[in-house]
């Protein structure tokens, strides 16, 4: 594993115990959950009036829930970054990168060209400038940035190259959508991390901690600890996006209170959802309606069987309740791509058990690990694709840069309800089906990737990359 300055680890001796077990991290999940203090949002930084974006990667030493200071990294503060507010239109963008490696910036679930898609083929170098100027045309929604250098990823944006981007066109008050930035409409970014006991935030994979992709042992919401969330007593509306390298969560109240579904990666839905569980995978985002109406305190949690707590609510009487009642309806697109597909391709995600135990590779789609210099696909712009994935050995969540699909099938079946919306990420347990129109153009010189959102296995290989022309 490749190391920097700025990310500079504690030794391997600190991880003498191996991989924790899931019982264990279960129990220390829960042990980090008292809450303390009141839980903060990033910095809103909205570019709606100036059409103009500057971020600069900022390096520094973070203390989490009282441990000591560790190296880490972020965009325009040293540990992730600013919720950036978008609207359609034109984007003039900077990213200045300060740090003494390499990095880029992939705008995850932005609709734009190869060009400017911020993959492993526009990296940044040190002391350089990326200035893309982005024309962005979409449904509003919830994406994100993240870093995205090959062989690289994991590890950066575990030290915190990562942030939200609220995609917008205005009309959610008229939608009857809470979007009082920090009050009414919340921002979470749901990451586990790994601590010793000392405190310190450790990133060191052993080879088991590769085939599985690196599980923490607590939970940071918004880069923070044990922190609680305040909002109003009526409905308020939760940005979830799981930033974590490769937990999948299973999320719930304590109570039972439902969540209503109300937009998946790509944008709204047509009406709300009411789920009593929603699965979040490594880079998919959701967004849902909750009633704490009741005033009641009650603690988000994950994995029904062997729960842990992922964050903590109160309620604050003194904030305005602007959203008494769930909407009926919403305008998300309901579009059905079936019988318009052109070409049936076959993706398989694949893991070597033995190039793994041998020391090498073994992780590959379509039985070859990634390599820059090769294009795997040629897709024609303007038209529809079916994609049949499969998984081997664990599931696997599917991303594809430059697209939204719609999911047709999972395992033979009807997609999940939070899979029935707008896509970019699809978590495949065994095998899943999606349609997707290819509109943005991708050349041979910044080719649009396809990869496992594990962060660990798309470093290690299990990446392609197609053009569209």
């Amino acid at each position: 594993m490749k190391r920097r300055q700025f990310l500079t680890s504690t030794s391997a001796a600190i991880l003498t115990a191996g991989v924790l077990s899931q019982t264990r991290i279960a129990l220390a999940f829960a042990q980090g959950q008292t809450p303390v203090t009141r839980l903060t949002m990033p910095p809103l930084l909205d570019t709606r009036a100036t059409g103009r974006l500057a971020l600069t990667t900022t390096s520094g030493r973070t203390a989490f829930a009282g441990g000591p200071g560790m190296p880490t990294a972020g965009f325009n503060q040293v540990y992730l970054g600013p919720t950036i507010l978008m609207q359609n239109g034109d984007l003039a963008a900077e990213v200045q990168n300060t740090l003494d490696e390499p990095i880029s910036t992939h705008w995850h679930g932005l609709l734009v060209p190869g060009e400017h898609d911020g993959g492993p083929h526009l990296a940044i170098a040190p002391g350089a400038t990326w200035k893309p100027e982005i024309s962005i045309a979409q449904d509003p929604a919830t994406v994100w940035y993240h870093s995205h250098i090959h062989e690289r990823t994991a590890e950066q944006v575990y030290f915190g190259l990562a942030g939200v981007i609220h995609m917008t066109d205005g009309q959610d008050d008229a939608r009857g959508l809470p979007s009082a930035y920090g009050i009414d409409d919340l921002t979470l970014v749901l990451q586990d991390r790994r601590f010793d006991a000392s405190g310190r935030m450790v990133y060191d994979p052993s080879m088991m901690d590769i085939m599985h992709g690196f599980a923490g042992n607590r939970m940071l919401i918004n880069g923070q600890a044990g922190a609680t969330a305040v909002v109003p007593e009526g409905i308020v509306r939760l940005r979830l996006l799981n930033g974590s390298n490769a937990r999948i969560y299973t999320l719930f109240f304590d109570d039972t209170r439902p969540m209503h579904l109300v937009a998946t990666d790509g944008g709204f839905l047509p009406a709300p959802v009411a789920l009593d569980v929603l699965r979040l995978a490594p880079g998919e985002r959701a967004e849902v309606l909750v009633d704490f109406s009741s005033g009641s305190a009650p603690v988000l949690m994950s994995d029904p069987g062997q729960a842990f707590g992922v964050v903590q609510f109160a309620t604050d009487s003194t904030l305005a309740a602007r959203i008494a009642r769930l909407p009926d309806q919403l305008d998300g697109a309901s579009e059905d791509l079936s019988g318009a597909e052109i070409a049936t391709r076959q993706i398989s995600l694949d893991m070597g058990m033995g190039g793994m135990m041998m020391g090498g590779g073994g992780f590959a789609i379509n039985g070859r690990p990634f390599d820059m210099d090769r294009i795997d696909f040629e897709v024609a712009r303007g038209t529809v694709e079916r994609w049949q994935i499969r998984s081997t050995m664990v599931a696997h969540p599917f991303h594809v840069h430059g697209v939204r699909f719609r999911v047709v099938s999972e395992n033979g079946g009807p997609p999940r309800p939070e899979n029935t919306g707008w896509k970019d990420t699809v978590l495949v347990p065994g095998e899943a089906e999606i349609l997707a129109r290819f509109d943005q153009p991708a050349s041979g010189d910044t080719p649009f990737m396809f990869h496992c959102h594990i962060l660990e296995h798309e470093d290690a290989g299990m990446m392609g990359q197609f053009t569209v022309t």
